[in-house]
């Protein structure tokens, strides 16, 4: 990328105006924050009826004579997993719950897999090498869970259509020390990217060198659309039960960004074999989940339609942010070409590519005039980005009229950025 068509003197006519429209917002000591991809207070508002749910209820037993307020009932609610389960598109009878966290299950299954092991094969924290593969640029919490436990991180990058599946098929088939990889496949992180049917495909009748293999499966944004016309996700668990490899996939998923982040509800879906293994790991760390908070979802969200009604809710109030933030990046930068990104069809990201080794230097000025972005490198394993080109925006948080302030604010140094690198100035 570089400017289209300018001459030098053109160039800096532009560093001019940018560096004085920075100067003139930087005296304004702005406060503004798009760090990560957090509902809104009028979204958080939507799901207000989950805290009324238990007013009136004065049942509390499950069919079989279980009370909920009580200790047990380890894998959770059935009528909860039953929506998770409509969400995800695996059976019911395959769902854990959690509390609020699918980050935690992820660690929880990591975790694991170090101490005890998967598929009867050797602890991982016993292996002199553990690798995972890591499409990017993605999820910076997936590589933060890897790195604490000192795996060694391999990028895959992200074509059109997901993770370039020759570079997987080729890494996992022909390295037992490949344990897993992460993904998130439905309105991926940051990029929006959904996986084609034949990506899920060529994931579910992978045949890795490595018995113990996990693809990690994090299906945040199963239900998070932004159009009329939504992306649909194969479901990888019906595909890999075709070739006996059920066992291979964690699915993970929750309500944070459909109720409450603090307050939600987290899920692991897995194989009949898997969720019997893990049922000694679930029972011996804790004698049952929040029950009664899965009991207000339940009462709150009713099944699967009911969640359907919920989210047309914060689609209205994501989608003009989004659309504002592409109209903002297309008014100010369309015509340079010194920056790229997309509009997604849902999910909670945009993903921007600045010029190549601007990156760092991008956030570095919003920062410094007061706009808190995502740390360049975020969306690599280890922060690195090699070509300090990408950084995720996150349009949900702030009010619009605050998120077209940064957002300008956003494309003044991004052409502060360019023409430094380009003039070498």
């Amino acid at each position: 990328m570089c400017f289209s068509g300018l001459t030098e003197t053109e160039i800096k006519a532009i560093y001019n105006d940018a560096v004085a429209v920075y100067n003139e917002a930087k005296a304004k000591n702005l406060k503004l924050n798009m760090a990560r991809g957090k509902p809104s207070a009028e979204q958080l508002e939507l799901a207000m009826g989950v805290l009324e749910a238990l007013k009136c209820r004065s049942q509390f037993l499950s069919e079989n004579g279980e009370d909920w307020r009580n200790y047990g009932i380890w894998d959770g609610l059935p009528e909860m997993r039953e929506i998770v389960g409509n969400m995800i598109d695996v059976p019911a009878s395959h769902v854990i719950l959690g509390n609020n966290s699918s980050l935690a299950l992820m660690f929880d299954a990591i975790s694991r897999g170090v101490t005890h092991g998967y598929n009867g094969c050797k602890p991982w924290g016993k292996l002199d090498t553990v690798k995972f593969l890591c499409p990017v640029p993605g999820y910076d919490r997936h590589f933060a869970i890897t790195e604490y436990f000192g795996f060694e991180m391999i990028n895959v990058p992200m074509n059109e259509d997901g993770p370039d599946m020759d570079i997987v098929e080729n890494l996992v088939e022909n390295d037992e020390s490949i344990k897993g990889i992460w993904c998130v496949p439905k309105y991926s992180n940051p990029t929006g990217i959904t996986f084609s049917d034949e990506v899920v495909r060529r994931f579910a009748r992978l045949r890795p060198a490595a018995r113990d293999f996990k693809i990690m499966w994090d299906n945040a944004y199963c239900v998070h659309d932004l159009t009329d016309t939504p992306e649909k996700l194969l479901g990888i668990y019906q595909e890999a039960e075709k070739y006996g490899n059920e066992d291979q996939v964690f699915i993970f998923a929750s309500t944070s960004k459909i109720s409450f982040p603090g307050a939600g509800v987290a899920a692991l879906a897995a194989s009949e074999k898997n969720v019997k293994a893990l049922k000694k790991h679930f029972t011996t760390s804790t004698i049952g989940p929040d029950k009664l908070n899965q009991l207000r979802h339940v009462l709150f969200l009713h099944d699967i339609n009911g969640v359907k009604e919920l989210m047309k809710g914060h689609r209205a109030i994501l989608e003009p942010k989004f659309r504002k933030v592409c109209e903002i990046l297309e008014e100010n930068l369309g015509e340079l070409g010194i920056a790229k990104w997309n509009m997604p069809n849902g999910g909670y990201f945009i993903n921007v590519d600045v010029m190549k080794g601007c990156a760092k230097r991008v956030v570095k000025l919003c920062k410094e005039a007061g706009v808190v972005l995502t740390d360049a490198g975020a969306t690599y394993p280890y922060g690195k980005d090699p070509g300090d080109s990408n950084i995720r925006i996150a349009p949900s948080f702030p009010p619009i009229e605050e998120l077209e302030m940064a957002m300008k604010l956003f494309c003044v140094c991004a052409k502060i950025a360019a023409v430094e690198k380009y003039l070498n100035i």
